[in-house]
């Protein structure tokens, strides 16, 4: 019998999240072998009168084709599925893979064609910028072990993540938005981090369901040559399979001359992927009451509360500072007291400590007020 939650979330991925209208082409992919939630999603999209395509991704497969690609293979590879999201309305991705590390012993140089082809064509340039589109996981034994949870504990949790009043969230962010788009100076202080940098005139976009889910965000970016100082990132970080810990980055004039790591020599290697890739295209607040702690997913880990994420490669269409990257890697950085605390202050003024909003019209996006 299957979970009534699924059916909720398939409902809000396919009303809320995307909005799909009669008529409209969508694109649904799933990697893994879940299918309750991919079923439901094609029903859903068929009542509201859509028309669904299904691509199944396999890791292993993937993994096979990625060690044997060629530059022509990536090419035709990419302009194949290009064609098809160019005919696409909607996609909803659905991500629910065994094995985090699958990819983790493909070749940088395998690596760096896929994203810098098939990513940035497909996803990137067409998905990202000309489609209704939202990213999710779904739960499964691999996803639980991370988060250090049984595995039905960890349904639970991610019912309650999943299923939130997003709308509601969605009216909570206004005045953070508002905020961003008027500040000029961002300072963010924690533990072995001081980070200085501009926001002035780059805009900022709330999130809170249209593109994520999980979701809980108001991003920006910085003006790019404007990054001065020191962030050492407290969250591990899954980048194409491999688990990097302890990221440490040096700034001058927005660009990162210096980046440590457990594994300092596989960092540096994606940082020069391209000129971007050493410069920041994101900066976001991360506010998801129910996220409290890293589990090696961003999707997740990008909405924890008391966090922000800062975020080298590609900037986005919305607050666009000019950075262009085949990468974009979100690093977060928590900070509530048992990560080690921590402040942002805009114009100087105190908007945050310790994780909790301390301006009255921000308080609406504290924990307690959003669950």
């Amino acid at each position: 019998m299957q979970d009534p939650r699924v059916k909720v979330l398939a409902k809000n991925l396919v009303e809320y999240s995307i909005d799909v209208q009669p008529g409209e082409n969508v694109l649904v992919e799933m990697i893994g072998n879940e299918r309750d939630l991919l079923n439901a999603v094609i029903h859903a999209i068929g009542e509201r009168g859509g028309n669904v395509f299904v691509q199944l991704t396999d890791r292993k497969v993937q993994r096979a084709m990625l060690m044997n690609a060629t530059e022509s293979s990536m090419k035709t590879w990419a302009a194949l599925d290009l064609e098809r999201m160019k005919q696409m309305q909607g996609y909803i991705g659905i991500r629910a893979g065994e094995n985090i590390n699958d990819l983790s012993d493909v070749p940088d140089d395998k690596q760096k064609l896929y994203n810098s082809i098939y990513q940035h064509a497909v996803h990137s340039e067409q998905r990202v910028k000309h489609t209704k589109w939202v990213v999710l996981r779904y739960p499964n034994a691999s996803m639980a072990q991370l988060a250090g949870m049984s595995t039905e504990a960890f349904e639970d949790f991610y019912f309650d993540v999943c299923n939130l009043d997003y709308a509601k969230m969605d009216k909570a962010q206004d005045a953070l938005e508002q905020l961003m788009i008027r500040t000029d100076k961002v300072r963010l202080v924690g533990k072995n981090t001081d980070l200085q940098f501009s926001i002035k005139d780059i805009g900022a976009k709330k999130c809170s369901g249209q593109r994520n889910i999980p979701d809980g965000e108001v991003f920006s970016a910085p003006v790019r040559d404007s990054v001065n100082g020191v962030i050492s990132y407290n969250t591990p970080t899954v980048y194409n399979g491999t688990t990097f810990e302890g990221i440490t980055f040096r700034f001058e004039n927005g660009k990162i001359v210096e980046a440590t790591s457990n594994d300092t020599e596989k960092l540096n290697s994606i940082l020069d992927s391209d000129d971007g890739a050493r410069h920041i295209g994101e900066f976001a607040i991360g506010f998801h009451p129910h996220i409290l702690h890293p589990m090696n997913d961003i999707l997740f880990d990008e909405k924890i509360a008391g966090s922000f994420h800062f975020t080298p490669g590609q900037a986005y269409e919305e607050t666009d500072n000019g950075n262009r990257s085949s990468i974009h890697w979100d690093l977060v950085f928590i900070q509530r007291p048992e990560y080690g605390g921590g402040e942002i202050y805009f114009d100087d003024v105190l908007i945050r400590k310790d994780g909790i909003f301390v301006l009255p019209e921000l308080e609406a996006l504290n924990p307690e007020n959003l669950k």
